[in-house]
């Protein structure tokens, strides 16, 4: 993003998991950093699926972060130099991040977050919403669904597990897209019917 002089800024990456929400993250931070600019990055401490200190992408891209308990302590380690903050995993963070982020960029800070956009069931996920509306600027990545190859937007849960976060990765998610999303795991919806044409054809 181009941004004249300090001019606050908030940036949402958001989409399904695996569609590389923390590896775009990672990449803009790495860009600032390049552009010489301090660099703050936290995630939420309950994230430590692959290391309790980096944001981690499934691609095995790391960045050095800070894990934090809640919003306060994001702001409690804002260094005075600090010009870029992200934040990954912004979907486990309380309403009060909208707050903080709307605070860090009036302050002339540029906040980049990433997260999911919804849970296991296709819902608005967390504060996400409210980030999205107050955004400046919103990227909205797909991934693969695993079933048919299409563009997908949504997160599969493949456990019966029925708890809004449950932190986990491949081995309890998958990428689906609309059509062969089963947010109930039923059986008969879980796979995208057959064509008549190739029905008769295998029959």
């Amino acid at each position: 993003m181009n941004m004249r002089g300090h001019h606050g800024w908030i940036e949402v990456i958001c989409g399904p998991m695996f569609s590389g929400k923390s590896e775009e993250l990672i990449r803009r931070l790495r860009l600032a950093q390049i552009a010489k600019q301090r660099v703050q990055i936290f995630k939420p401490a309950i994230d430590d699926r692959y290391d309790e200190e980096y944001i981690t992408s499934h691609s095995e891209q790391k960045f050095l972060c800070t894990p934090v308990a809640d919003v306060e302590q994001i702001l409690s380690n804002i260094r005075d130099t600090t010009r870029v903050v992200g934040i990954d995993e912004a979907q486990f963070f309380d309403e009060s991040i909208v707050f903080a982020c709307e605070r860090l960029a009036n302050r002339g800070l540029r906040v980049i977050l990433a997260g999911l956009d919804q849970d296991y069931l296709g819902n608005p996920f967390g504060p996400m919403p409210q980030l999205l509306a107050i955004a400046d600027s919103v990227s909205k990545n797909h991934a693969v669904c695993v079933v048919c190859g299409e563009p997908a937007t949504k997160s599969q849960r493949l456990t019966e597990q029925s708890d809004q976060v449950v932190v986990a990765s491949g081995e309890a998610y998958e990428a689906r897209c609309r059509s062969c999303f089963d947010p109930d795991l039923s059986e008969e919806s879980a796979r995208p019917a057959i064509p008549v044409s190739k029905a008769a054809a295998t029959a």
